[in-house]
């Protein structure tokens, strides 16, 4: 199995024995299937746009990291450091649980994030399997020796004029071959296909004959709404939740070879905001400010506005915050995204908002005030910059405390906990 890892916004060219042809053919079809939104076909090659993740196609496996400095090189040094951002970005933002992924593997070869969406799968099923699996009541309409449940009259004359000692009926079966574990085991197939050649393989193999065997199945969308819910089902919920983003983020014969492909693209501008809203409600648990993402208010006629992260402390808007993933640089901020801030401190009734950017520097405070129309003192909005990065060049969980604290004045605030690994 090859794999690249480039940047996102970077351009990745076609060349012999890495990314040829056919991959660059597969990714224009996944590419159309997705309303052209992951990256700009070139004449000679891909230009990846803001999403970030893993593609894997044909024996290639193609990782999009994320990078905030424009100027920093693609040494692997650099790669590894924005592979660990991204994992633990999506970590921290429960798409992702890190476990001990194969950690005697991991000297024999790269891990990258399919590996881990894949181990933590095999892992949830295991562990399905050792509690018990459940068993569930579904209708079966076929042939039996003895008559039960309804006995279904077209058919039976016309399947068993001959066979006297059958009975064509539907009746209800109570086994462990139903709609939940055909999901399952399709996730199983996909991942068996995929896996080919790593460590995983085996693990895969290993774990499908401990499962029950069950209808193959081709699960869609819908196919998802349909699973039930209830207390017997709860235990099914993370392993239900991967194999949906396994299963529908799998597309076979995407273009007109036999490539299989799988890919698991995330959103940059969605990741850091939803980041950085973890981390502050991570930092701000249990005191008196709360931190509140997704709370939208009418605007005009049935238009909803909603601004990134409200922060709200004794139930008083003190900040709006809007994330934003680009490097601004010495830049300015839009006009457009000035007036969005405008409207928010004007309809949430609050003193202050922030325009949010990583950066390699700390700038939270210098608040400026809106032109006034009047005299009488007005809201104000500052371009903050901040730094994901500790002193260690790892990910700051103190990044919560910082914003507000920088942003609100040099209040004493409760430095965040520590969240131990299993904290997903």
């Amino acid at each position: 199995m090859n794999r690249i890892q480039v940047f996102e916004h970077s351009f990745l060219p076609i060349e012999r024995g890495k990314f040829e042809q056919r991959h660059f053919v597969a990714l224009s079809k996944l590419n159309a299937l997705h309303n052209y939104q992951y990256f700009d076909l070139k004449h000679n090659g891909v230009v990846f746009k803001q999403f970030v993740g893993v593609i894997q196609i044909d024996g290639l496996t193609i990782e999009i990291l994320p990078k905030v400095d424009k100027n920093e090189d693609d040494s692997e040094a650099s790669k590894k450091k924005w592979q660990s951002v991204l994992i633990e970005m999506l970590r921290i933002t429960r798409k992702l649980k890190i476990q001990q992924v194969g950690q005697a593997n991991v000297a024999k070869q790269s891990i990258h994030l399919l590996d881990i969406y894949f181990e933590w799968f095999l892992n949830e099923v295991q562990l399905l399997i050792r509690q018990g699996l459940i068993k569930q009541y579904y209708k079966e309409t076929g042939n039996v020796k003895a008559l039960k449940g309804k006995l279904e009259f077209a058919g039976h004359i016309q399947k068993n004029l001959v066979h006297k000692e059958k009975f064509y009926t539907t009746h209800q079966v109570y086994d462990k071959d139903h709609l939940i574990h055909q999901v399952l085991g399709q996730a199983l197939e996909i991942i068996a296909t995929l896996s080919k050649g790593s460590y995983l393989y085996s693990k895969c193999k290993k774990v499908q004959l401990d499962f029950p065997e069950v209808k193959p199945i081709k699960a869609n969308e819908n196919t998802f709404s349909q699973i039930p819910k209830s207390r017997k089902t709860a235990p099914y919920e993370n392993a239900l939740a991967i194999a949906r983003l396994i299963i529908l983020n799998y597309a076979p014969n995407v273009s007109s070879g036999s490539e299989k492909m799988l890919a698991l693209l995330f959103d940059m501008n969605s990741l850091w905001e939803e980041y950085i809203l973890a981390r502050l409600k991570q930092a701000y648990q249990n005191t008196e400010i709360t931190v509140y993402g997704q709370d939208s208010k009418n605007f005009w006629n049935g238009i909803t506005i909603r601004p990134d992260i409200v922060v709200k402390k004794n139930d008083e808007v003190v900040l709006i915050i809007d994330t934003k993933w680009k490097n601004i640089d010495q830049s300015l901020p839009s006009t457009h995204d000035l007036r969005q801030m405008y409207i928010y401190n004007e309809y949430w009734k609050s003193t202050k908002s922030l325009l949010l950017y990583p950066s390699n520097d700390i700038s939270l405070k210098d608040f400026k005030c809106f032109e006034k129309i009047e005299e009488e003192e007005h809201h104000q909005c500052a371009l903050g910059k901040i730094s994901i990065f500790n002193e260690e060049n790892k990910l700051d969980a103190n990044i919560g405390a910082m914003i507000i604290s920088q942003a609100l004045g040099n209040q004493k605030h409760p430095a965040p906990p520590q969240l131990p690994q299993d904290y997903l």
